[in-house]
């Protein structure tokens, strides 16, 4: 049973309002609430007032204080952590390609002051949330990454940035580990779906569920061969939650799901369950193209953390429409 080992535990948390930190903090109030666990958090975000807008359900809760600064020099007034939590960092594709400098700084340097932080405050355990993106591009033969690839992004191409800034976090958490006994926790996270995910970024799956929603055509600007996988938002916190509490030190974990669909098969997955009108693929697949995969291995997190995939493809993509306003026909 997990939820013992955080009664009366203190948190500080960044990246607590992006997609998946504001899965955490639903999570946390839930438990909180529900099991009486007297659990309290600091919250760091780089606008207070606009959290307070999108969530204030969780931004007024008792337990959470909002504390507003750059994650990359923060100076928390607050002390005596049980726990650090450190997601801060932005995954905009726009970013990486506009300013690749400034995402690998926020990347590297955040993690570095959140790691201070929790040796100063005298924090036992921190949860970093990496990326399936540290693998590089996943070579053809190898249908799911593991934890155990050796490969990795091209460090001399710029638009590395962002998966080359978690490996290198990555290993700021395997320095702290052993310098300063701190039991610091890999999440390597894939692609997720669920309420909160934005359909109008860059998330496609996204994209494809506000446009069945609506009743229009899918578009796909590609040619749709690529691989992608998508576990359930209400999977991934509590898979957070378990690495968190249970994982290896220093050990990497894949948080995600196994089962691999082509941008296309996702599109008439998405069309189909949310009868939407149709799809449009722009481009044809170049002959002798090998179809790009980005699509983990989770047999570390099942055969040693006990967790599975509960809610199918199908259930998530029917949830998330649901929260966005969709009502499924009688």
């Amino acid at each position: 049973m997990l939820w013992p080992d955080l009664k009366g535990a203190r948190f500080f948390i960044t990246g607590g309002t992006g997609f998946i930190g504001t899965w955490l903090l639903e999570s946390f109030v839930w438990l909180n609430d529900h099991l009486d666990l007297d659990m309290s958090a600091v919250v760091l975000t780089r606008n207070a007032e606009a959290v307070s807008r999108k969530i204030p359900h969780l931004a007024h809760h008792p337990s959470i204080k909002l504390l507003q600064g750059d994650i990359r020099a923060i100076t928390c007034p607050e002390k005596d952590f049980s726990f650090v939590i450190h997601g801060a960092t932005d995954a905009s594709a726009k970013l990486n390609a506009e300013d690749p400098i400034l995402m690998f700084d926020t990347i590297v340097a955040g993690t570095r002051r959140a790691l201070d932080i929790a040796v100063q405050s005298g924090a036992k355990k921190f949860l970093f949330l990496s990326s399936g993106a540290v693998y590089g591009d996943q070579p053809s033969h190898i249908s799911h990454s593991s934890e155990s690839d050796t490969i990795g992004p091209d460090c001399s191409d710029a638009g590395a940035a962002y998966a080359e800034g978690k490996r290198a976090a990555e290993m700021l958490c395997a320095l702290y580990a052993k310098q300063y006994g701190i039991e610091t926790k890999l999440a390597r996270c894939f692609a997720f779906v669920g309420p909160y995910l934005p359909l109008d970024s860059h998330f496609a799956i996204g994209n494809f569920i506000r446009d069945a929603m609506a009743k229009n055509t899918i578009s796909i600007s590609g040619d749709g061969t690529p691989y992608r996988s998508y576990l359930y938002a209400a999977d991934l916190t509590l898979w957070l939650w378990t690495v968190l509490l249970c994982g290896q030190t220093a050990h990497p974990y894949n948080i995600g799901s196994s089962r691999a669909l082509s941008i296309a098969e996702l599109a008439a997955l998405v069309n189909t369950t949310l009868g939407g009108g149709g799809i449009h693929i722009t481009q044809q697949p170049q002959p002798g193209t090998v179809p790009k995969r980005y699509v983990p291995s989770v047999k570390r997190a099942e055969t040693e953390l006990g967790l599975t995939q509960t809610t199918t493809l199908e259930q998530a993509i029917i949830k998330t429409a649901r929260w966005h306003g969709w009502e499924q026909p009688s």
